[in-house]
């Protein structure tokens, strides 16, 4: 199943904090907690929630649906992205939310690949068009 980024970024928020605590990296050094607020991370898993929900049944879907499910995530994406000052996704970010987005399409059917083919799109080109982050 794939990995929502917010639980990446919350463990590694979890073993800087852990390095703080056992004196192996100085506090100065912490970075973790600024790039993903609390209030980031809230808001992300609610995103990601309702874009989780709608992933039954996209396999036998046609295109169209399968498309809005992507479109709404992203703009859901992009009014957090806008709520945190257009800085809350950085380049890996970014290339994990992309990610996560396809990987859990293909889990749940969606032929990626040929989606996009169908639409004029490289595979990774598939949140360009309503991606602002």
């Amino acid at each position: 199943m794939a990995e929502r980024p917010t639980e990446s970024w919350r463990q590694d928020m979890a073993e800087e904090a852990e390095e703080i605590a056992a004196g192996t990296m100085d506090p100065e050094c912490a970075c973790m907690v600024g790039l993903y607020p609390e209030a980031l991370l809230t808001a992300m898993d609610a995103v990601l929630d309702e874009f989780e929900g709608a992933l039954p049944g996209l396999g036998a879907a046609a295109d169209e649906t399968v498309l809005a499910v992507v479109e709404r995530v992203v703009l859901a994406l992009n009014a957090v992205n806008e709520a945190h000052e257009g800085a809350a996704f950085q380049t890996d970010e970014r290339e994990e939310l992309c990610g996560y987005i396809d990987l859990s399409l293909t889990e749940h059917g969606v032929d990626v690949v040929a989606l996009t083919a169908r639409h004029g799109l490289g595979r990774y080109q598939l949140t360009d068009k309503w991606r602002k982050w």
